[in-house]
């Protein structure tokens, strides 16, 4: 599909953020993902390297973008396949150069069997490339053999990039802070994943299976062009203390809790929510006192993504309102700061508290600079995902808060304001739960 207008200048105006940062004597290498075979002739669905589709919007495999500042005829080169009657039959209709030019906006375009031929004069005078070497096997001895061959020839004029400069530090730097264009499609991304749980919620019974209520949130999801930005979770029961559960074939059972952590993706942009609720729409003493205790810490730590407050500043602020939840339900013992230092809360939360959001559901961009945990600021996106697991054979814990999962996750935008939750479509009081499933029943 190609791009609007808007969307190409958008993806300009990012390639242009891009060449300031590297300079005008460097070039910048990027390419697209591969496809990649799931059993003999068939493939995963196709989805683009997150670098790549930040720059450049194409979507087809076997594609290489080469940034080239100051170019004549143009700084952004794209090397892509070649238009194939019999191949479009087969696997869909190909831009080809052309295309490349006309609906993505590059200023030139080459089938990608040139490439090894024209990158020796793309790279000709400049300084430094940055690609990182070590991630692309099939492309790492092309960069090399055109390094090598303008040395070869530069005894007769012109001159070889001295460097090969890894391009993720100054991208990545470019994809934490979110532009508005992004923002717009998180929002949206975030508002229809949202929608997918709350159906979720209306859907379960005791007697469903896992994978019927996953069907909900797939069906959701695809009925608004999107598909799961990861492996749905969707735990009952002590399926919940695994923290990456992906089997969902479990039946739910009744006085069950059930946790849900999926996300769906809108345009390469993925949500990540997180639910945990009763299979029969009412909390248990032992849950609810749980349930608390994660969604204090749930909501105290959204409070502090704000402008210049240290991104390690959440996880402390929820571990240390877990740990003196856990001493206050008896299932930890002693002082809550001694506790917390000698990791003893790590039983029962054994995760971080956020990461940041984006492209990839774990996105790009450092947590630490020089060495220090790096600052809040505006654009970025970060979730917030405490939680409490209580293993079913923690024969030492009071036997009503065994198997007991519980994770509210929630993913907030830094704003010059504060926290903003895109995520709160979807209700997380034990009361705005309860209500909403009995007005399903």
């Amino acid at each position: 599909m190609a791009l609007g207008e808007r969307d190409r200048r958008e993806h300009a105006a990012r390639r242009a953020a891009l060449l300031k940062r590297i300079g005008s004597h460097d070039v910048a290498i990027v390419p697209a993902a591969s496809e990649v075979t799931r059993s003999r002739d068939t493939h995963f669905p196709f989805r683009q390297d997150s670098d790549f589709a930040y720059l450049t919007g194409f979507p087809e495999p076997e594609a290489i973008a080469v940034l080239v500042p100051g170019r004549k005829a143009g700084a952004f080169v794209l090397f892509v396949r070649s238009r194939n009657a019999e191949r479009e039959i087969w696997d869909g209709r190909r831009a080809g150069p052309e295309g490349a030019v006309r609906d993505y906006g590059a200023d030139e375009a080459f089938p990608i069997e040139e490439f090894d031929i024209r990158l020796p004069e793309l790279l000709a005078g400049r300084d430094a490339v940055h690609y990182t070497l070590g991630e692309h096997s099939e492309l790492d001895p092309k960069l090399t053999a055109a390094l090598r061959h303008i040395r070869e020839v530069s005894r007769r004029g012109g001159s070889a990039p001295t460097a090969v400069v890894a391009l993720e530090p100054s991208l990545h730097e470019l994809r934490l802070h979110k532009r508005p264009a992004e923002v717009r499609t998180l929002q949206a991304a975030c508002r229809i994943t949202a929608e997918a749980h709350v159906l979720a919620m209306q859907a379960t019974r005791p007697g469903c299976n896992e994978w019927e209520i996953a069907a909900v949130i797939h069906n959701h999801l695809s009925s608004h062009r999107m598909v799961p930005g990861y492996g749905s979770i969707v735990g009952g029961g002590d399926n919940a203390c695994i923290l990456h559960y992906t089997e969902n074939n479990t039946p739910l059972q009744d006085g069950d809790l059930l946790l849900i952590d999926a996300g769906g993706e809108l345009d390469g942009y993925t949500a990540d929510i997180t639910r945990t609720f009763p299979v029969n729409g009412r909390f248990s003493t032992a849950q609810r006192a749980l349930y608390d205790v994660v969604l204090a810490a749930n909501l105290a730590a959204i409070k502090t993504l704000k402008p210049g407050v240290s991104v390690g500043r959440p996880h402390a602020v929820a571990t240390r309102i877990l740990t003196a939840g856990l001493v206050r339900l008896g299932l930890l013992e002693g002082d809550v700061d001694t506790l917390i230092r000698d990791g003893k809360h790590r039983r029962f939360y054994m995760h971080g508290t956020g990461h940041w959001l984006g492209m990839d559901v774990h996105d790009v961009g450092r947590y630490k600079v020089d060495g220090r945990d790096r600052k809040f600021a505006p654009g970025m996106v970060m979730t917030v995902e405490p939680g409490l697991y209580i293993a079913p054979d923690a024969t030492d814990v009071d036997p009503a808060y065994r198997g007991i999962g519980i994770r509210i996750e929630d993913d907030v935008l830094v704003t010059a304001e504060g926290p903003q939750v895109l995520t709160d479509g979807v209700p997380k009081t034990v009361a705005a739960i309860e209500a909403l499933m009995a007005s399903a029943a």
